[in-house]
């Protein structure tokens, strides 16, 4: 991922918001947002206020693919399916994070192209792409409305034998989480319902092969409900560590073999399987190759 200044030089004036639309062709919310993000400079000085006047040296923030050639295993001329790697962000929360799956989305389809849907970095797997604003608003409504069928594998501690459902809110934030982004079980959260079907149970290190599937779309929803069941995923630096260890992983200090030990994988061991939806009159079922049942078991450690 790269940000770039772009240069101009406006000789007379006109208000900021106004120079972006016309300069870029996007709506006043979409300029009003570049403002917000803090990526437009007036004479080497930060601009903050929208309406303002400006001339002469403008400089803008501007995000530049840098692809590596990774690409979508599914495709229409309005939407891509991207089956995105673990370890890889779907898009960059600071300009130094380095490649994410946004600089393969913008290089093969604009700016104008969006995730629809988020995954997390450690989480494999499928990830829904709009190569445009009507196909993105489009696509957004149908995970708003619940019309986006999802299906994720997991390896998880323990043996399960029968499906159930998970019913349990979900709120983020709490006042005792020293991790800004853990989300527990709260009953004052939002409802949130996962089913859980096991698949296979692998005696040697006693594991199952799940499936899941999330009736609702909360920040880490399935990863909360099965530690709250007490059949954690393997491999999750969060959910199942003391909060040390969660804040280490997260701030790059926890080396990977101390992570393999406290978590029991390298990495999380959880793939988002399958999408499945209704567009524009034609149904979708999309699913990935990827062979988890053997990667998972391969990556997972023998448990004491």
């Amino acid at each position: 991922m790269a940000y770039i200044f772009k240069n101009y030089f406006l000789h007379q004036p006109k208000y900021a918001f106004r120079f972006l639309m016309d300069e870029f062709d996007i709506s006043m919310g979409e300029a009003q947002k570049i403002i917000d993000k803090k990526r437009v400079f007036v004479e080497d000085v930060l601009l903050e206020q929208k309406s303002r006047l400006i001339q002469g040296n403008i400089a803008v923030i501007m995000f530049q693919g840098n692809s590596q050639g990774l690409k979508p295993v599914f495709e229409t001329d309005d939407f891509a399916v991207f089956d995105k790697p673990s370890g890889i962000m779907i898009h960059p929360r600071k300009r130094d994070d380095g490649y994410t799956l946004n600089d393969e989305i913008k290089s093969l389809y604009g700016n104008d192209a969006n995730p629809i849907h988020r995954i997390d970095k450690g989480t494999s797997g499928l990830v829904l792409v709009g190569k445009h604003k009507r196909a993105e608003i489009a696509l957004k409504g149908l995970f708003a409305n619940r019309q986006v069928k999802k299906h994720y594998l997991a390896l998880v501690e323990g043996k399960i034998e029968k499906s159930f459902l998970i019913d349990a809110k979900l709120k983020r934030d709490c006042d005792y989480s020293k991790i800004r982004m853990k989300v527990h079980v709260d009953a004052l959260g939002k409802d949130s319902q996962t089913l859980i079907t096991p698949l296979e149970y692998f005696a040697d290190k006693d594991v199952t092969l799940i499936d899941a599937e999330p009736f609702t779309g909360r920040q880490h929803q399935i990863r909360v409900h099965l530690f709250h069941v007490k059949h954690k995923i393997l491999g999750d630096p969060i959910y199942g560590l003391n909060e040390d260890d969660a804040n280490s992983f997260l701030e790059g200090v926890l080396d990977v073999e101390e992570c393999i030990v406290k978590t029991g994988a390298e990495r999380l061991l959880l793939h988002a399987q399958s999408l499945a939806f209704e567009y524009l009159g034609k149904q979708y079922h999309i699913e990935s190759s990827f062979d988890a049942k053997n990667n998972f078991y391969t990556l997972c450690q023998e448990r004491k």
